[in-house]
């Protein structure tokens, strides 16, 4: 499993949203200059977050993007479900299963159970981190994992 630019490229976008002062609207312009971000390619991504009711677009003059829910109601496995277009460790985790082996060893394959436990989990992860958790980290020194 890899996450795409597309994805990324939604959290970084999302999180821009989240430091803003409440009712303020943000232009993809301004979000792709000060995050380094392809500009049309973020505006489609943001066509993806909207659709999936994560951004609110305004039009008009002053309009833009904000963020439709407070940022910690906005989880990223919800912002990676809206853009990306599988999320899987392995093909057999997903709707559509199929052995990375062969047809046969489906059912009968030992990884394809350990590959959904760490989907699980790489889910729960995503699913309990927020854009409001993120922004936190952002002001704290990281943490030496060894």
């Amino acid at each position: 499993m890899q996450i795409t630019r597309a994805g990324e490229y939604a959290i970084i976008g999302l999180l821009y949203l989240a430091k803003q002062p409440a009712g303020r609207t943000v232009m993809i312009d301004e979000i792709s200059a000060a995050e380094k971000v392809p500009n049309s390619f973020l505006a489609k991504i943001f066509q993806s977050l909207a659709k999936s009711g994560l951004v609110q677009s305004h039009r008009g003059a002053g309009g833009g993007f904000s963020l439709a829910h407070p940022p910690g109601n906005v989880n990223l496995l919800d912002i990676l479900n809206s853009v990306e277009d599988a999320f899987a460790l392995q093909k057999c985790v997903t709707d559509d299963p199929a052995c990375v082996v062969s047809e046969t060893r489906l059912e009968n394959c030992v990884l394809c159970g350990v590959f959904a436990e760490a989907q699980t989990r790489v889910n729960e992860v995503l699913a309990r981190t927020t854009l409001a958790d993120l922004l936190q980290r952002n002001t704290q020194p990281l943490i030496n994992i060894q």
